[in-house]
């Protein structure tokens, strides 16, 4: 539940659904024979009796629906900070303790490292949202009144995000205790990405399909968490008391009618997603280690055998959690395009404090059980073009590229691949002799490694700089992945040498956005 969601306190005349089921539940009923299952066919699942107990409820809608509760009342008065013993972490649910007075949302230390190749949160900004020249929050011209306000709230309470959020979490956890273990124990990743999510959804309102696609993806990634439509009314009361509380200078009845009736909106987007999306696929899938190759001293290429088919396109990502570490989920791209054997293989590098990089680095050995959420990203080829791909791979970004590749090869067209290796060490160059191999197959395929510091028996140099040496470039759609900066470097050198944006694909939209703001 990283993402806003809308408020309990809209009435009966908000934008939400009328009848029996209410705002928060999907928009159509499903029959109670209606069979759930994740092939294309319909068919029933019958396998889903053998699935190990699940932890954490898997979320989406049953087979039989309960009428939504009545929406609860406004969330109470602050009361001062006398009325909350400072020793109690969990105060009754009707005591909303002062900003001093709420406990942190975990006493857990924060993620210290990030993966190198740690994929996007599972709040992405859409494809759609490019960051303006302005500030963010200016609204253009044709803005809606509602979207006018949003923007207000947000600008206002952008320099407190931190505790804008933090409040939030912490009177979350102090209304609805319940919740809590449906979250990570550390807490400060999820912050961040809430308030991205809530920014993102603002900036957004005016534009229906780009929000719907961006809440969409949002919807069916939360099931993995166990997000169900009865817990959306309890988050957006929480949410609407934080900016009550902190955007005091922008903050009116006409503020908080449009964020009711936006996230009342939202919600609902969500959870449609959602109840669509358990037809046909489970929340996650259990996935069994059978190969683990350390390739140096924190690189390793894990190879898990899923549960049930994973349907996914060369290119893309998913989550994973291990079970060392509950509900904390990372992401990583498949290092192959799909296989007859329906094996599944990433490419993982430990970074310092990375728990699940670590974990699967270091500790993960055939036999182990780790889960995986839904396939996500559109990196991926387009078959009905024969232009050629330009590849540009930083690190453990060589992955999701030789994924690419494998696609082409069994396309069996002859399209032009270039692909340029990126490293910092010929020593760092872990998948090299692979994708050497790769080249002596397909006479269609360059590979050039790039090395930026040290002797090098490839190219030296930053990887956009040694694009810039060959081209043109004018007839390649270009794929890049690595670490953020390089890809902020690799589409600033593309764009350069006269790539159009269009035609320039990765999956690191969110840190872009990030640093552009």
């Amino acid at each position: 539940m990283d993402a806003p969601t809308t408020t309990s306190s809209a009435g009966n005349d908000g934008g939400g659904n009328s009848g029996d089921w209410g705002w928060f539940t999907p928009s159509r009923k499903q029959p109670d024979d209606q069979p759930r299952s994740p092939e294309s066919d319909g068919a029933a699942d019958d396998r889903s009796a053998d699935r190990p107990v699940n932890p954490i409820r898997p979320a989406g809608t049953e087979a039989e629906r309960r009428p939504a509760p009545p929406a609860p009342a406004p969330a109470p008065p602050i009361p001062p900070a006398s009325a909350v013993p400072p020793a109690s972490p969990f105060a009754p649910a009707s005591a909303v303790p002062p900003a001093s007075a709420v406990p942190p949302a975990s006493a857990v230390p924060p993620e210290a490292g990030r993966e190198e190749h740690q994929r996007p949160d599972e709040a992405p900004t859409p494809q759609g949202a490019r960051p303006a020249a302005e500030s963010v929050f200016t609204a253009p011209e044709t803005a809606s009144p509602d979207a006018i306000l949003l923007r207000r709230t947000m600008a206002e309470i952008e320099p407190v995000s931190d505790k804008v959020t933090s409040y939030f979490y912490a009177l979350l956890f102090v209304q609805h205790p319940e919740l809590r273990p449906l979250f990570p124990a550390a807490m400060d990743a999820q912050r961040d990405r809430l308030f991205k999510a809530i920014l993102t959804a603002a900036r957004l309102i005016d534009d229906p399909d780009i929000l719907g696609d961006f809440l969409s993806r949002l919807g069916r990634g939360h099931r993995k968490y166990g997000t169900r439509p009865e817990h959306y009314p309890a988050v957006g009361e929480c949410l609407l008391a934080a900016l009550t509380r902190y955007a005091t200078n922008t903050w009116s009845d006409e503020a908080e009618a449009a964020w009711v009736r936006a996230y009342t909106a939202i919600s609902q987007i969500m959870i449609d997603a959602a109840a669509e999306d358990e037809l046909r696929a489970p929340a996650w899938w259990q996935a069994e280690v059978v190969g683990h190759e350390p390739r140096t001293a924190d690189i390793a290429v894990v190879t898990v055998r899923p549960d049930q088919p994973y349907p996914f396109l060369a290119g893309q990502y998913t989550s994973v959690e291990t079970p060392w570490w509950p509900r904390v989920w990372r992401h990583y791209s498949f290092a192959s395009a799909p296989r007859a054997d329906g094996l599944l293989s990433f490419h993982v590098k430990a970074v310092p404090a990375g728990w699940v990089s670590s974990a699967l680095v270091h500790r993960a050995r055939p036999g182990d059980v780790i889960r995986l959420g839904p396939p996500a990203g559109s990196m991926t080829v387009d078959h009905s073009t024969d232009n050629g791909l330009l590849c540009l791979g930083g690190g453990t970004g060589i992955a999701p590229i030789k994924a690419l590749v494998e696609d082409v090869a069994e396309h069996g067209r002859q399209r032009p691949v270039e692909v340029f290796y990126g490293a910092r060490s010929d020593h760092d160059l872990y998948d090299i002799d692979t994708m050497l191999r790769l080249a002596q197959r397909h006479p269609w395929l360059s590979v050039r490694p790039v090395v930026s510091d040290g002797p090098t028996s490839g190219l030296s140099g930053r990887l956009p700089d040694a694009v810039r040496q060959y081209g043109p470039w004018n007839a390649f759609d270009a794929y890049l992945s690595g670490p953020p900066g390089m890809i902020r470097s690799g589409v600033d050198a593309l764009m350069g040498v006269g790539v159009p944006s269009h035609r320039i694909r990765h999956d690191s939209i969110e840190e872009l956005m990030a640093a552009a703001e």
